[in-house]
């Protein structure tokens, strides 16, 4: 690229930088947390909670079967998605943590479409997803958008960014052939970019600026429903800032729900009002960002948020407690018995090996998949489901027990719950 057009390439959106010297150098030498520079000019998103769902998955499942090179027989498969539940409502967000491999990146392909999936339901808008053609699915994808994770290669470097965002209007005819340049101008200038640069191509832009491409050119078709995987983990932090700022713009100038694929719990949090805590294929906790971030019952989860630096705790010379779990994790392909985390959970008993624990709901927006849930150091020392589940301490069949499905592995919320503090059913 030539000095000249290097000059001219637009930068990205500015924010406010910390205080300087005569020199024009920071003084500041430590580089500022995401939640500093994002709240410069934007607020968490709050949770609406009379949004109708826009999406709603029940038991969706994945797997991707193992065949031998000869005769192509099939030996295994890898259980990526196993059984998973959840609401996005309209025009909010869900953010879907947890470590790698756990499923995250799989789960919003699903949502997409780009993988069929093995089993289970998405329902959007009256229309399951699952169980579509591609025919049947073509008008439904102008409603259904991804943003990807990385920002260099998700961009085509043949074609021109013009090309890049026009050709989902061209494809599904959104507007007229003579007005789709103007329709991309207008599309770069609301993700922050010069109008006039759309015949670039994507090598004369920062990473930044690429990712803001790339949600313009998930933006053309005005969707319903944007599935976000890692939009902001290739960045740095200021940018990071910028481009969830810009998303927050995006959503609430159009109305659009996310599902928000990250691994950042800051980021997170800022950005989703809800979230759920995936692990090996399983969402082992999710509820509203005050249960999961303030009350979290469950030790996986509790390890992940004791893993998050915390920079005012360092300043002042505390410290928090760092949960280290051991062991590694399992293999997909052929998961633990019963729960899949007790291989490296500090709370397991012999009935985390015989039954797998249910998604019950403990809170009015609070649902977690563990025998033995409670705050940190608050664990119950016998399992919670174990008459849920008709079986003794152990894992037992107890005839005296009396197994219950209801509030159990459903989508959303219900006005009951089972309230651990009280040992009875808390009601809206």
């Amino acid at each position: 690229m030539s000095p000249e057009s290097e000059r001219e390439t637009v930068p990205d959106a500015p924010v406010e930088a910390p205080e300087s010297d005569a020199a024009g150098l920071a003084t500041a030498e430590v580089t500022p947390r995401f939640e500093e520079v994002v709240a410069q000019a934007h607020a968490a998103s709050e949770l609406d909670l009379t949004a109708e769902p826009v999406l709603t998955v029940e038991n969706l499942r994945m797997y991707f079967p193992i065949k031998t090179s000869l005769l192509r027989r099939t030996i295994g498969q890898v259980q990526a998605v196993d059984g998973i539940s959840f609401v996005v409502p309209k025009g909010s967000s869900l953010g879907l943590v947890g470590e790698s491999g756990c499923g995250k990146s799989t789960t919003g392909q699903l949502i997409t479409r780009l993988y069929k999936p093995t089993g289970g339901s998405m329902s959007f808008e009256g229309a399951d997803l699952a169980k579509m053609g591609n025919s049947e699915l073509k008008p439904l994808r102008k409603e259904i958008q991804m943003i990807f994770q990385d920002p260099y290669s998700s961009l085509n470097p043949r074609h021109t960014v013009g090309t890049i965002v026009g050709t989902p209007l061209r494809v599904h005819n959104v507007v007229p052939k003579k007005q789709v340049l103007s329709r991309v101008q207008e599309l770069l200038e609301v993700v922050g970019l010069n109008p006039e640069h759309y015949n670039r191509y994507p090598n004369e832009f920062s990473g930044g600026q690429r990712q803001r491409i790339g949600i313009a050119r998930a933006l053309a078709l005005q969707p319903k429903l944007m599935v976000a995987d890692e939009p902001v983990s290739a960045l740095d932090v200021s940018i990071q800032a910028q481009v969830i700022n810009l998303l927050q713009d995006v959503q609430k100038e159009f109305g659009i729900a996310f599902l928000f694929i990250a691994h950042d719990l800051a980021v997170v949090r800022h950005f989703c009002p809800e979230v759920a805590v995936m692990y090996l294929g399983k969402i082992v906790e999710i509820g509203d960002r005050e249960s999961i971030y303030s009350g979290a019952h469950h030790p996986y989860t509790q390890a992940l948020l004791s893993a998050v630096p915390d920079v005012k705790q360092a300043a002042t010379g505390g410290r928090r407690e760092r949960i280290r779990l051991t062991g590694e994790v399992p293999s997909p392909i052929n998961p633990p018995s019963g729960c899949r985390f007790r291989t490296r959970c500090p709370l397991a008993q012999e009935i985390c090996a015989r039954h797998e624990p249910p998604l019950i709901q403990i809170g009015q927006r609070h649902k977690v998949a563990c025998h033995f849930p409670g705050r940190l150091g608050e664990h119950p020392r016998e399992p919670f489901t174990a008459r849920l589940l008709g079986v003794d301490a152990h894992g037992q069949p107890d005839p005296s027990a009396s197994p219950t499905t209801d509030l159990i592995q459903q989508p959303g919320y219900s006005d009951t719950w089972f309230d651990l503090d009280n040992r009875s059913i808390g009601r809206a």
